[in-house]
């Protein structure tokens, strides 16, 4: 592939809902740029952009890819993002590096709740974007919906470029708005035609909205619109260039993948109207004047990069994929990355095609491409020299709030999956492990429960690593609410030394419940040695660990010893840690013993359709609604504080109660006692897990 310079850059993301036609919407746009020499399907498996073998297994996109490709003198970068809710870091670490967005809607599903996203996506990075109406080929598809249903919802940004024409409920041409002409496609052909009578008031009714759209581009257009001049095509699209930059009108063109019809009409939008680096703004800090960097994609400034993703691939190995925000990074240049304090020399640079790899001597500022075996780093990390060192924000990504317990089917395993999950981490930034030492269990958190199940398959696909998903145990706690008086004596005899500890000790609450216990002593008159006191706390500090009610960590307990007796000869330390825990376990359930329950500060945000069925459904699962708050866009954001048990499988529901519109984020903020419903349920558990151990025995 060519080195392209900034100007002719266009870096474009594909977003929308699953399944409205991404994936093979790059297909055709890769077919028609001379990449492939057939063009691939989703069902076959055989696209550029879903390469691995679990997207193909499911016929959906996991992962961002990237597909360069050579139009009219330009190159495009298009990354195929995934469509899927679960997948949404994937889409978010796209949009970081694009200029603009595709947006695809199916014209047969209409505008769907991926659409909605999609558009959001694009507020929160600020994307100028177009949308593109898929499966026009299709009988039931309806542009002129596609665009009422847009138009209703985003009001008068909505322009359509293009419109479809249609003989015997077939797909054969369409009308290209600013000109005015119709068009059939001839064979590979596209020849001028009559525009039929049913098109001719569309044509005026999306010409009208178009010429409105291109008039409040500037007073001057304005003036001329409403003084009855007509523009030309070169002043029209030089308007619509300055708009959709500006974020002031979003184009809407349309066509079939599948017949590649419309997707070249598109590709040449994209080079015309979409914007190149240039006049994109990009700033980060330089750490040698602690002054902001200006960027902007210069080729002129010190050359600096930034990490916007990262593949680890078994098979491929791990690339770091950059966007160059200055200068140009070149072949066997030595880089600095301060995020790890290290400088490496870049042995060969790459630009990405699916899976497959073409080496490059340099890109440019605003350009994509990758760096192989680049050890230290990671994806968020910046790229410069030492001379110049220069700092750029990290992408704000989704945080996961959905987790499960996992272990390995292969307890030989355990020491391969650590290492394989720590790989797949620095892969997914929305994937987290969580050792959560207290109950004994290692959480694996995501976005949803299919990112959860593709990672267990990756890991048996790629790692060769079969690993068990499970309910995880909710985080209890136990304490007391009154105060006991309790004695041990362990006295042990074996021949020769014997074992004897006795203990006198005092339980009660000590009203901090952020540490486990407090110890005290009031022994008087020796009757237990000082230097048994540490092995007394030892045997307490022993007994919190695993709470004599259910088995959970014991808080907020005061531990007075206060009397007790020894022997001479047979008393040792672990007699008195012995006879110590013993009474622990005794005093603490003399001692009205209760189970505490993790409360999470609970934020869900919806549009205003949904409160009643929220909040509704919080009060089911036992949940304090504290407010609602209006949030822009008709949206809500219910808050509340609801029991950490009572999350179980939430967000499967809310997407199903909200139809995908409904979003949560979680804190812990509080220990509660649990209800004696909870409390007999998780006794009985602990008393059966028991039952269990010892028939194993």
């Amino acid at each position: 592939m060519n080195v392209y310079t900034t100007e002719k850059i266009r870096n474009v993301v594909l977003l929308g809902h699953s399944g409205a036609g991404k994936t093979s919407l790059a297909e055709s746009m890769a077919y028609l740029a001379g990449l492939t020499n057939r063009m691939g399907s989703v069902d076959e498996g055989n696209t550029v952009s879903d390469f691995t073998k679990e997207e193909q297994k499911r016929k959906i996109s996991l992962t961002t890819s990237i597909i360069p490709m050579e139009w009219e003198g330009a190159k495009i970068n298009l990354m195929d993002a995934p469509g899927m809710f679960d997948f949404v870091g994937e889409a978010e670490e796209a949009c970081s590096a694009a200029g603009a967005a595709i947006i695809v809607v199916s014209g047969k599903a209409g505008v769907e709740v991926g659409t909605e996203r999609a558009w959001d996506m694009c507020e929160k990075f600020n994307l100028p974007r177009m949308f593109y109406v898929t499966d026009m080929d299709v009988d039931n598809a309806s542009f002129r919906k596609v665009v009422e249903e847009l138009t209703e919802k985003y009001g008068k940004k909505i322009a359509p470029l293009h419109f479809p024409i249609r003989e015997n409920e077939k797909f054969v041409g369409y009308v290209n708005v600013i000109s005015g002409k119709a068009q059939k496609w001839v064979g590979k052909d596209v020849v001028e035609c009559e525009m039929p009578d049913y098109a001719v008031p569309y044509q005026e009714q999306y010409h009208d909205t178009l010429m409105e759209a291109v008039a409040e581009t500037s007073e001057d257009m304005m003036d001329r619109y409403f003084g009855g001049e007509t523009f030309s095509e070169d002043e029209i699209r030089a308007a619509l260039r300055i708009s959709v930059n500006n974020n002031e009108i979003c184009p809407i063109s349309m066509g079939s993948n599948i017949l590649c019809q419309g997707t070249y009409a598109l590709m040449d939008d994209i080079v015309k109207l979409c914007p190149p680096p240039t006049i994109r703004k990009a700033a980060g800090v330089s750490l040698k004047t602690n002054e902001i960097f200006q960027a902007d994609y210069d080729f002129t400034k010190p050359k600096s990069a930034y990490i916007w993703k990262t593949i680890v691939d078994p098979f491929i190995g791990k690339y770091s994929l950059i966007k160059v925000m200055s200068g140009v990074i070149k072949a066997d240049d030595l880089i600095y990355n301060k995020d790890k304090d290290i400088e490496e020399k870049i042995s060969k640079l790459y630009v990405l095609c699916g899976n497959k790899t073409t080496e490059i001597p340099e890109l440019h500022a605003g350009d994509i491409g990758a760096i192989a075996k680049l050890t230290a780093a990671r994806t968020g990390n910046t790229l410069s020299t030492k001379a110049n060192t220069i700092q750029y924000g990290k992408t704000a990504l989704s945080v996961p709030y959905t987790y499960m317990r996992f272990k390995p089917k292969n307890k030989a395993d355990v020491d391969k999956l650590s290492q394989a999950l720590q790989k797949m981490g620095h892969e997914d930034l929305t994937m987290k492990v969580v050792n959560d030492s207290e109950n004994h269990q290692t959480l694996l958190y995501g976005i949803g429960d299919m990112q959860l199940d593709v990672i267990s398959a990756k890991l048996k696909e790629q790692y060769n690593i079969d690993i068990e998903l499970s309910k995880p145990k909710i985080a209890y706690k136990e304490t007391i609410r009154k105060n006991s008086d309790t004695e041990y004596k362990y006295k042990k005899q074996t021949g020769g030394h014997g074992q004897y500890g006795h203990v006198k000790m005092r339980f009660e609450p000590s009203g901090d419940l952020d540490s486990a216990y407090v110890f005290e002593e009031e022994v008087v008159g020796g009757a237990v040695p000082k230097n048994f006191f540490p092995a007394v706390e030892k045997g307490i500090a022993e007994g919190v660990l695993t709470g004599p009610l259910a088995g959970y960590p014991v808080v907020g307990v005061k531990a007075v010893l206060y009397d007790g007796s020894y022997h001479p000869v047979d008393s040792s330390e672990m007699a008195f840690k012995t006879a110590a825990r013993e009474a622990f376990k005794k005093g603490f359930m003399e001692a009205s013993p209760v189970l505490l329950e993790p409360i999470v500060s609970l934020k869900v945000v919806i549009p205003d359709s949904y409160t009643g069925d929220v909040m509704g459904d919080l009060n089911k699962r036992r949940g304090r609604v504290l407010g609602m708050n209006p949030l822009p866009g008709g949206k809500q954001s219910v808050e509340a504080e609801i029991p950490m048990s009572c999350l179980d499988g939430y967000c499967t529901v809310l997407r199903s109660m909200t139809g995908g519109r409904g979003d949560y984020s979680y804190e812990f903020v509080r220990y509660e006692q649990a209800p004696s419903d909870v409390q007999e349920k998780e006794v009985a558990a602990r008393a059966e897990a028991a039952k269990s151990e010892n028939k194993e025995d």
